[in-house]
């Protein structure tokens, strides 16, 4: 019978222990901005943002480019393959920043649709997340030169009050990325992506917020 108790306490403490040594998964859902050079890429965001945060997280980049967060957007990231993986990875922490490509007209044209799309996705994914699982909605980066049909002023004067709408409704934690890179047009080559540098100013202000 002791034996049986001894193993028995032996192999609880062995899963309490790999559970804590559990690294805590972040998926990081967006654009081309997210994506960066590649999402296995070391200089995307989400990967320097790996740097930052430790070996106590797991982060993923689920980025594609040119994906809307509309439904109806020309290219919705709905339909991706990484929608599922998303789903799949069963993340802890989930970081949302889609909204650029939506601000395009053929896009923007939906607008009314944009607030609920987005719960939708939010609630979708909440469905493989533990109970106390966290969603983070991201203000995008600023558009320094209105490119690709992107346009700076939706996504500031119109955009930015709905995500904050979201974020309510949701019961999300908000990130503001406009903030910390709005003096550093510098960074962005064509006005829309930040390079390398760029992306580290992004991963820091994301790995601070989940901190």
């Amino acid at each position: 019978m002791k034996k049986i108790l001894l193993s028995s306490l032996l192999l609880f403490s062995m899963l309490i222990s790999a559970s804590a040594q559990s690294p805590v998964k972040v998926a990081c859902v967006g654009n081309s901005i997210t994506q960066g050079p590649g999402r296995d890429h070391p200089d995307s965001w989400p990967l320097l943002m790996q740097n930052v945060l430790g070996d106590e997280y797991l982060v993923k980049n689920f980025g594609v480019s040119g994906r809307t967060l509309l439904k109806n957007g020309d290219h919705p990231y709905w339909d991706e393959p990484q929608f599922q993986e998303v789903l799949d990875f069963g993340a802890d922490i989930l970081v949302i920043k889609l909204g650029t490509n939506d601000s395009k007209p053929q896009n923007w044209k939906h607008k009314e649709e944009f607030v609920q799309d987005y719960i939708d996705m939010i609630t979708i994914f909440r469905e493989t997340m533990p109970d106390d699982g966290e969603v983070y909605v991201c203000i995008p980066v600023p558009v320094f030169k209105d490119n690709f049909g992107i346009t700076e002023s939706v996504m500031v004067d119109e955009m930015r009050p709905m995500l904050k709408e979201i974020a309510k409704a949701t019961n999300s934690k908000m990130i503001n990325l406009y903030k910390p890179l709005k003096k550093h047009g510098d960074l962005f080559a064509d006005g829309v992506h930040p390079n390398k540098e760029g992306n580290q100013l992004m991963a820091e202000a994301v790995a601070k917020k989940i901190k």
